[in-house]
């Protein structure tokens, strides 16, 4: 899998409550969470961002509460992949779960500002800053995780296994 698209760069701790505040809570539906996603950290962030434009954080992405609202959002908003030095472990699993591509670099975000044009090579492992001409690996993905994002996330995985 490859992505390109443009960085949308914030910093650490980047809670759920930020990527998705509570008092949108009363809906699942993705579309009307996509409008919101991002909206207490950047309120320019759901009326701008474009599909297959990319999230590049710092440390601990996803911390708080364990709401899979959190990636359905972002997922739904058009962001192609996350990029973050950590991530808080629910959000991670819960990532993966709905199909969300995360993955995990330490060097690229220092190397990176807000607007650079990425390139994601999953099979590889490795992230360009195409604006900036140089490449960084990423953590790998094991197999069956990447399965799970190609799917489109855990269930759907499992009714394409049925």
């Amino acid at each position: 899998m490859k992505f390109k698209g443009k960085v949308w760069k914030y910093g650490a701790d980047i809670d759920t409550d930020k990527i998705i505040p509570a008092r949108y809570l009363n809906t699942s539906d993705p579309k009307e969470l996509a409008k919101h996603c991002m909206e207490d950290e950047d309120a320019a962030f759901a009326s701008k961002v474009q599909p297959g434009d990319i999230i590049l954080a710092d440390k601990n992405f996803g911390c708080g509460s364990s709401r899979e609202h959190a990636p359905i959002a972002i997922k739904a908003a058009g962001v192609a992949c996350v990029i973050a030095k950590s991530y808080a472990r629910i959000f991670y699993r819960n990532s993966f779960n709905m199909g969300l591509t995360i993955l995990e670099s330490d060097e690229v975000q220092d190397a990176t500002d807000n607007g650079d044009v990425l390139e994601v090579d999953m099979d590889r492992g490795e992230i360009t800053n195409v604006t900036k001409g140089r490449t960084f690996k990423a953590r790998p993905i094991p197999p069956f995780m990447q399965e799970l994002i190609k799917a489109g996330g855990l269930m759907e995985s499992i009714r394409k296994r049925g």
